[in-house]
Formats: structure tokens, C-alpha cells, sequence
């Protein structure tokens, strides 16, 4: 089985602090309290990942809870793979990941999610609307708004 990144962890329990506030500023509710004794075990020990199989069942239902609200795909319907590359340009998972998503377990996804993100190279995370909203200040931008301006005739 694989294993839950620690970031993957922190951003559960930030998530869980968001959605239930402690009432005092010092008590944390059970699912924040579940998944810090698992992140202090894992900062303790300098492990990257929880085993999710031995991981305690509370801690585990809280992490499943803030999984539940992620995006369960990185795919944007481009997909390179069915062309031959080995890497989709789309999404950057491999052609087996591709294949074999339905199948596999929160934390494989997760792990693949978090290759994907420190890769950077997907066209999933193009900033390419950032970049024109940027150039031209409106949001979508027609294509010869952001067209190099045409020298005046002479």
C-alpha cells in the first residue's frame, strides 16, 4: 500500500481547523487531535509517510473526510498518452496511472498528485489565463488583444 505525504496530512488538519474552530483557541476538535498524533509521530521519526493501512482509524476517517473534497483527477481532457508519450502533457501521469486510476487507493492518488504538482510540467498548471489576464487586465482576453500592436503605415 502507499503512504499519506506528511503534506498531505498538514493539509487535512488545516483543513479540519478551517471547517471546526476550537471554541476556546486551545482545544482542537477529535479529527485535528487524530491526525496531530499522526503528524507528530511522522515529524519525530523524519518519516515523509504514514502507512495508510496502520494508520488509526479516527485519523484515517479525517484524512478520507478532507480527501473526499480534493479534486479526484489530475485530468484536463488532453490526454498524450493515447498518442504514445509516456507522460500525458496534460495531467503528467503515466500511461499506467492513467489506466489504472479507478483502481487505485486515496494515498496511491495522492502520491501521483503530489509527483504531478512538484514536477510542474503538465499543461495543467499553465498559467497561461494568469499571464493574460495580467497583459490585458480583463479575464478573457479576445486572441488579437494580446497580439504585438502593427506598426503604423507609413
Amino acid at each position: 500500500m502507499a503512504g499519506i505525504h506528511i503534506t498531505d496530512i498538514e493539509s487535512a488538519i488545516n483543513w479540519w481547523r478551517e471547517r471546526s474552530p476550537s471554541p476556546d483557541g486551545i482545544t482542537a476538535c477529535a479529527e485535528v487531535r487524530a491526525l496531530a498524533e499522526v503528524y507528530a509521530l511522522m515529524v519525530y521519526y523524519h518519516e515523509p509517510l504514514a502507512d495508510e493501512t496502520s494508520m488509526p482509524a479516527a485519523a484515517r476517517e479525517a484524512w478520507l473526510a478532507w480527501y473526499a473534497h480534493t479534486p479526484d483527477a489530475p485530468c484536463i481532457a488532453i490526454c498524450s498518452t493515447a498518442q504514445g508519450d509516456a507522460l500525458c502533457k496534460g495531467c503528467g501521469r503515466t500511461e499506467g496511472e492513467v489506466q489504472h486510476w479507478p483502481q487505485m487507493s486515496p494515498a496511491e492518488k495522492r502520491l501521483v498528485w503530489r509527483r504531478i504538482t512538484m514536477e510542474n510540467t503538465a499543461w495543467r498548471f499553465n498559467r497561461y489565463a494568469e499571464r493574460a489576464r495580467l497583459a490585458s487586465g480583463i479575464a478573457h482576453p479576445p486572441p488579437d488583444a494580446l497580439a504585438a500592436p502593427t506598426p503604423p503605415a507609413r
